[in-house]
């Protein structure tokens, strides 16, 4: 086998990486050989696990190659939307939950049915976690991995301020006594207690669901006004007493792991999505910890659900259907292709992976897979698919609502205003 391979550069913000693995062999996998283009963001970590599959899986099927792109967190939107407008979306390319929906009903992705299970071999994973990335009725994506929303901590700034650690049956009031103590024992160091989370719409949802309500219903926004005021409100009492990260430090977040506060030491707690503890941790310097996020009341609910951390979809345009539904099936079932992964895009979805892996896990990898399994008498149920519109409702609205508002430029009440009136012009149903 020839392997040609194209310079690529990863920058700290995991930023315009490619590299390319061209296979030849007298003996094709398919009836003619194949092209792949892949395409995701993340950090510099998965960049690698992704790349190493597609090496193995090129080693194992000659005559197919595979072109992979890692992009940073809005770098990756931008590039995918003007690939659609050119309805040259990549043959693979990764989505999340909260994209599946608007990008499928855009016709960006394949459906996946008729692949499945001669070539998508995902029985094993259940039908509840193939309604996770269905819409409409049809599959558009196959999720890579279980996980749920978290409070990642910094167990060393714990316990070098003598602060109990957070549980998980832990208050939204008792967090933010927390956050403004672990201000106080930081302020030596340079670091505040936590994030400023009013402007993650994941964490906001979860808020939402804990009052008997949701960030989406019926293909609309699923609160009112007097619910985000009372969400704003709660951020800004809280900055205002110390407890969150300065305006300044929050909006540098990319929504990547390499720009996050906690990431970088600037916080002791940080919330992002479960099977980021592995990526965090490679950049932390201090042993990090997870639990859950924090609740309206003891006893009440949490505002969890099982999701799939990352999906892999189909480009709706593609010519290769087919060798891009065996890659992806190769990269959920593989066990060799489940040791590379580990952990990073979530939790594996078939047991046969998960079992396999189990014992090379790092304790950063046991943490997560830990954490799942403590959600299972925790977790309600997976919510609809979130409506057209719901990427740029998070991306031009819901995160600078917040900034403004950490900046002092509007009131809890006037950027609830704003909330609602720009979500509902965004969100499509």
């Amino acid at each position: 086998m020839q392997v040609n391979r194209r310079s690529f550069l990863m920058g700290s913000a995991g930023v315009a990486a490619g590299l390319a693995f061209g296979a030849t062999s007298s003996i094709p996998a398919f009836a003619e050989d194949a092209k792949l283009r892949a395409m995701w963001w993340g950090s510099n970590d998965r960049a690698k696990r992704t790349l190493d599959v597609a090496r193995l899986y090129e080693s194992e099927n000659p005559g197919v190659s595979i072109v992979g792109e890692s992009l940073d967190g809005n770098g990756y939107w931008t590039k995918l939307a003007t690939q659609m407008a050119g309805r040259a979306v990549p043959d693979v390319f990764q989505l999340e939950p909260s994209t599946i929906s608007d990008y499928s009903k855009r016709g960006a992705c394949l459906p996946l049915d008729e692949f499945v299970p001669s070539t998508l071999k995902v029985d094993s994973f259940g039908k509840d976690m193939l309604k996770l990335t269905t819409v409409d009725g049809k599959l558009y994506g196959i999720g890579l991995g279980l996980n749920s929303f978290a409070l990642f901590f910094d167990q060393t700034a714990f316990e070098k301020a003598g602060i109990p650690v957070p549980t998980a049956d832990l208050t939204w009031d008792e967090y933010a006594k927390i956050a403004v103590e672990l201000t106080k024992a930081g302020g030596k160091n340079n670091y505040w207690g936590g994030p400023y989370g009013a402007r993650y719409t994941y964490v906001f949802d979860a808020w939402l669901r804990q009052r008997g309500k949701s960030l989406y219903a019926d293909g609309k926004l699923g609160f009112n006004a007097d619910d985000a005021t009372a969400w704003y409100t709660f951020w800004e009492d809280l900055r205002k007493k110390g407890g969150t990260v300065a305006a300044d430090v929050q909006t540098l977040d990319q929504n990547t792991i390499d720009t996050n506060a906690l990431a970088l030491g600037k916080s002791a707690m940080g919330m992002a999505y479960s099977n980021q503890l592995v990526g965090y941790q490679l950049i932390s310097k201090n042993k990090l910890a997870i639990t859950l996020l924090p609740r309206e009341k003891k006893g009440g609910p949490s505002g969890h659900y099982y999701r799939p951390a990352l999906i892999w979809s189909v480009g709706g345009a593609t010519k290769n259907g087919e060798a891009a539904a065996k890659f992806i099936d190769f990269f959920v079932n593989d066990v060799k292709a489940g040791k590379i992964l580990g952990v990073e895009r979530g939790v594996p979805m078939s047991p046969t992976v998960r079992e396999a892996i189990l014992p090379q896990l790092n304790p950063a990898e046991q943490a997560t897979v830990q954490y799942v399994n403590l959600l299972k008498d925790q977790v309600g149920e997976y919510p609809a698919p979130a409506p057209l519109g719901s990427t740029q409702f998070d991306q031009r609205v819901f995160r600078p609502i917040a900034d403004e508002l950490a900046f002092e430029r509007t009131t809890p009440a006037e950027a609830a205003a704003r909330l609602l009136e720009e979500g509902k012009e965004t969100i499509k149903g």
